[in-house]
This record gives structure tokens, C-alpha cells and sequence, in this order.
């Protein structure tokens, strides 16, 4: 079941409120025919910036339409503002968490044949409860080109052994620094004081993928600089003097939680290390003080007002700091959200002066290295064979014989992104201080925005043919006025693009050639070259809107094929326009009819 944008009242009964960006279009997929019983939700919020979206696979019991429209939405956001020509989507599958490991594999590889034929519109990247392995199955299913983040032996970039969110969470940290003694123009920053490197102190909320990178990647950073306090799921560490970050990564890497670890082994009376403190309410941690929190544990709410909403902790308990770096994805456009949001913010960055560095500006980094895979083109000898695909041993033993240049192309991949994400955040955080600097009245989650949507409206002005372009159907000149017909019909169109042999355009044939054919008493069976229009108007898939609106409204025709080098990629229609400034008018809550 599919809904697009004009699907308003549908949306809204699964909790979804349609705006000026999206969502551009919601899919429920389900396969009852698989062993195992394979739904989810795909979501495709925005394409402005450029098509596909790219976004991760969400795999949690518990998942929901809203869930998935709220998080496309944030890689809407976070694409746009890392300048990337992608667009924002998500995908959710609905799987328990006791699959086996067989059974998880089975539900991804069901689930990359149902993706596939949306691959012009989404390609997909891990999230919580997917992996790497995970986008390697897909890959194996799709092709190399359908699926990001996989691992090294497919090209892939190493966004996750390298900590590429986290890195960008410790660039904004050192930034800032460098930024923000520029608030001081603000009444709430007059008295601001930045610590020298070695005075400069860190939580992190969530020892994890992001959590964990980020305090390695702070000590190698930032000579000097202390992480004083980590938690995770079973409690949090705390030291004013510093925690042993090389220590808490390694054990990390081993056994994933480690604070009542690190605890028993080196805490407890007879190995007690004195200045150390262990406590099992992991959310105690932001009681702290310190100069900076990273909140990076999957908590979308771990700061409010109201303590009703059930945040990790709130303002009237939180510790004393000067700066927030969000490396957990905590954006919703829920409505709800969005008011507790300003609320918090009212207090905590107007009121107590502290700074607030959005999440979608800052944790790109994962998105960032990923797009790599689809900017830097995959080399057509290093394309999966069409004939082995879905065959996993084939694959993996054709990966082995290409190694070596898969190697090469994911080391050209992981440095181009290294550069691109480390530019892209100083630039981010720079404009971010231009916005709260010369607007006093705004909040960082308005100044955020700001960034991504002047990019994304900035993007959609200059948007082509080929960006928003739909699907056009050929047919053979061979063909006869019957065939013609029976194709209209079952593709549900009002015309076709006639092609030659070789593929290339040679006319169109409409339902009204053939209305007007079958009235004039031509037999159906005749070839289909005596009923079309040898003469076709078409665009350029670079034509921009403007010229597309200029040759249909010169040349009274209602369709436009994009052609290239004579072969069709798509058309643009009078009605796709027409509902393009429709759903702007809808979105915008101006009355069409005046």
C-alpha cells in the first residue's frame, strides 16, 4: 500500500502531518508468502536535493509509521545540511529481537527483494538493529550500487570502524571552541569563559558506536582534554580527574557494555580505584557537571522541562555546562516534540546560556562517509555480475578475485569522506553562531533548521527535469495500434514513448492518436509508425523547471520525454507541476481556489 503527499487525512491517521517538505511518499510492505512473515514501513520524505534518498533500516519490534516518517525527516535535514544530493528517507522493519542470526540474514534478503524496485528513490544504510554484514546482504541481492556503509571487501567507506559520527562530534567540539567567543554578544554569553585544552572536561551519555569513538577520538584530538563521565545501559562511570579511555574502549570493542564491568573489575574494594564512581542509574550521569555533553545514547528525550515527558533527566536536576554536541539522532517534527523542544531550549540555552550544537548538524558523519559510495562511482568492472546476484557464495568468491581494487576504491571512499565531513561541520557550526549571533530571538534547534531548509529551497529552485522526473513507458515501433492500446492500459498512461530497435526515441503515440485512429475506422492492427507523432518536443534531463514550463506551455502539449543521447529516461507532465504547486499551496494553508 502506498501514500503520497496529497494523501493527507490517510497520513494523518497514522500519525504522520504532511508539510511543506513531505513526506513525498510512505510505503507498508509486507510478504506473507516469505518463511518468515517480512513487514515494515518505507518512508520518502524529501527529494529536493537530489534523488535517491539515502537513509538507514530501522529493525525493532516496536516500530511504527510515525516512528520512521520522524526519523526520514531527520535525514532530510542532516543530508541537506551536509550539502549532500541526496534525499532524506528510512526504512523500518517490524522483527523481533530473538531472531536467530539465520533468520535475521532471511529477513534482510526478503526484504532487498521488496526494496528493489524502489531503488531509484531510496538506498538504504544500517541503523538500530542492522549492520554492516546487513547492507552486504542487500548488496548481494541488488547489486553493489543498492545498498551503503557495507563493508571494505565491497568498497565500502568504514563509517563504523572508524567512528565517522563520532568525528564529527569531536570537530564540532574543537570549532566551537574556536566560535563561540562570539555569543558573547548575546546577554546570556557575557560572561563566558572558554577552558585551554587541557581544562576541557566531557560527558557521554551512551558508550557505544557513536559514544565510544567520540572519547577515543577526543583524547587524540585534543591533547589534555578529559572524558570524566560515560554510561550505558547497566549505569555510569564517573572521574573529575579523567577515566582511562584507551582502557573502556578496548573493553567496549570486547564486550559492548562496560561500566559495571570496568566496576567489578577494578572498583569494587579489592582493586578500588579511589576517585573513581560507579552507579547503576545510568541516567545519574547528566546530574554531572562538565564543560561539554555528548549525548549519544539512543534517547531522543534525555533533557525537558517537564518531567512528566520522561526525559533522562530534567532541567532542575541536570549538572552545570556551557555546551551540548547532540550525537544521538534527537530531532522529531512531531508537533509535541517540537514545542517540549523550544521549550527546553528557552530555558537551557536563553535562560542558563548554554549552547546547543543540533544533532543533524553535527552527526552526519555516518551519512556523510556513506554517500562516498554512490558519489564516487563504482567502476563498471567492479559491478557484481548481473548472473550471480542473490548467490552468495559466487559473490563472495568474484569479491575475493577483485579485492585488491575494492580495497583501493574503499581507501579513495574513507579519505574523500574524511575531508568532506570535516569541512562540512566547521561550516555548519560556523553559520550556526552567525544565526544566534545576528538573531538574537533564536533557539539552535530554529537556527538549525534554518541551515538545512535555505539548502534544501536553495536545491529545489535549481532543481532539472532529471530530478523530478517520473517513469515513461516504451514501446517498439514494430508494434501495432492494439498493442499500443493494451500498454496504455496496463501502464495507466496516457501516453508512450515509441522507440527503435536500438532503443532510441523516434515518437510518441497518446490515447487520444489512438481514440482518433479507431474512430476514423483504421484497422488495429496496423503498424504503430501510421498513428504517432514523428515530430516530439523534449527536455533535456538538465533542463531546469522553468524552460520544461516554457516548451509545454509554447508547444500546447501536456508531456515532456526526457531524452539523452536519444534514449528515454523519464517525462515530465503538466499534472506532475500542477500538483507540485497544489501540495505547496495545501502545505502552505493558502485557500487555491482564492
Amino acid at each position: 500500500m502506498e501514500f503520497g503527499p496529497l494523501d493527507v487525512d490517510r497520513l494523518a491517521k497514522l500519525g504522520i502531518h504532511v508539510d511543506s517538505l513531505g513526506p513525498r511518499l510512505l510505503v507498508c510492505m509486507w510478504d506473507e508468502a516469505s518463511p518468515k512473515e517480512i513487514g515494515g514501513y518505507l518512508v520518502v520524505d524529501n527529494l529536493a536535493m537530489g534523488r535517491p534518498a539515502i537513509g538507514g533500516i530501522w529493525m525493532m519490534p516496536d516500530t511504527t509509521p510515525a516512528m520512521i516518517y520522524n526519523m526520514a525527516r531527520a535525514m532530510t535535514l542532516k543530508n541537506a545540511a551536509a550539502g549532500l544530493p541526496f534525499g532524506g528517507g528510512k526504512l523500518g522493519i517490524v522483527a523481533e529481537r530473538s531472531l536467530t542470526p539465520h533468520e535475521h540474514t532471511e529477513v534482510v534478503k526478503g526484504f532487498a527483494k521488496l526494496l528493489y524496485q524502489y531503488h531509484d528513490l531510496y538506498i538504504p544504510g544500517p541503523d538500530v538493529g542492522t549492520n554492516d554484514a546487513d547492507m552486504k546482504t542487500i548488496a548481494i541481492v541488488n547489486g553493489l550500487d543498492n545498498a551503503v556503509s557495507k563493508p571494505t571487501d565491497m568498497g565500502g567507506s568504514r563509517a563504523d570502524q572508524i567512528g565517522a559520527a563520532a568525528g564529527g562530534t569531536i570537530i564540532a567540539l574543537q570549532t566551537l571552541l574556536a566560535e563561540m567567543p562570539r555569543l558573547k554578544a548575546l546577554p546570556q554569553f557575557a560572561e563566558i569563559r572558554l577552558p585551554a585544552p587541557e581544562e576541557i572536561t566531557v560527558l557521554i551519555q551512551g558508550f557505544g558506536a557513536v559514544g565510544a569513538h567520540a572519547a577515543r577520538i577526543l583524547e587524540e584530538q585534543v591533547p589534555g582534554a578529559r572524558v570524566i563521565g560515560i554510561s550505558d545501559a547497566l549505569g555510569y562511570l564517573y572521574d573529575e580527574d579523567g577515566l582511562p579511555v584507551n582502557l573502556l574502549f578496548e573493553m567496549w570493542q570486547e564486550k559492548g557494555m562496560v561500566t559495571q564491568a570496568y566496576y567489578q573489575e577494578y572498583l569494587e574494594p579489592a582493586n578500588r580505584v579511589k576517585s573513581h564512581k560507579f552507579a547503576n542509574t545510568a541516567n545519574d550521569l547528566l546530574r554531572e557537571s562538565a564543560f561539554c555533553l555528548i549525548p549519544a545514547a539512543p534517547i531522543a528525550n534525555y533533557l525537558d522541562v517537564d518531567p512528566a515527558s520522561q526525559p533522562a533527566v530534567t532541567i532542575a536536576k541536570m549538572g552545570e555546562w556551557s555546551l551540548i554536541v547532540e550525537g544521538a539522532n534527537v530531532y522529531s517534527p512531531d508537533p509535541a516534540r517540537r514545542i517540549a523542544r523550544i521549550r527546553m531550549e528557552r530555558e537551557v540555552y536563553r535562560q542558563r546560556g548554554i549552547l546547543i550544537a543540533t544533532d543533524f548538524l553535527v552527526n552526519s558523519g555516518g551519512v556523510i562517509f556513506a554517500a562516498q559510495e554512490r558519489l564516487i562511482k563504482t567502476p563498471a568492472n567492479l559491478r557484481i555480475p548481473n548472473e550471480i546476484l542473490g548467490n552468495r557464495k559466487a559473490v563472495d568468491t568474484w569479491l575475493v578475485k577483485n579485492s585488491a581494487e575494492l580495497g583501493e576504491l574503499a581507501e579513495r571512499r574513507r579519505a574523500a569522506a574524511e575531508t568532506y565531513r570535516n569541512e562540512v561541520i566547521r561550516r555548519n557550526m560556523h553559520e550556526l553562531i552567525d544565526l544566534l549571533v545576528s538573531e538574537p530571538e533564536s533557539l539552535p534547534c530554529e537556527a538549525a533548521e534554518r541551515i538545512s531548509i535555505h539548502r534544501i529551497t536553495s536545491s529545489e529552485r535549481d532543481q532539472t527535469a532529471g530530478e523530478i522526473m517520473a517513469p515513461m513507458q516504451t514501446i517498439q515501433i514494430d508494434k501495432s495500434v492494439r498493442e499500443a492500446a493494451a500498454r496504455l492500459v496496463e501502464a495507466n498512461s496516457l501516453i508512450l514513448a515509441v522507440v527503435s530497435k536500438e532503443g532510441d526515441l523516434v515518437g510518441v503515440v497518446t490515447d487520444w492518436d489512438i481514440t482518433r485512429a479507431t474512430a476514423m475506422g483504421s484497422p488495429d492492427d496496423q503498424p504503430l509508425e501510421k498513428i504517432m507523432s514523428h515530430e516530439v518536443i523534449s527536455a533535456s534531463p538538465t533542463d531546469s523547471i522553468l524552460e520544461i514550463v516554457r516548451k509545454l506551455e509554447y508547444h500546447e502539449v501536456s508531456a515532456l520525454p526526457v531524452v539523452e543521447q536519444g534514449a528515454v529516461l523519464g517525462m515530465v507532465t503538466t499534472d506532475m507541476l500542477a500538483r507540485r504547486s497544489l501540495l505547496r499551496l495545501l502545505q502552505s494553508g493558502i485557500d487555491p481556489t482564492g
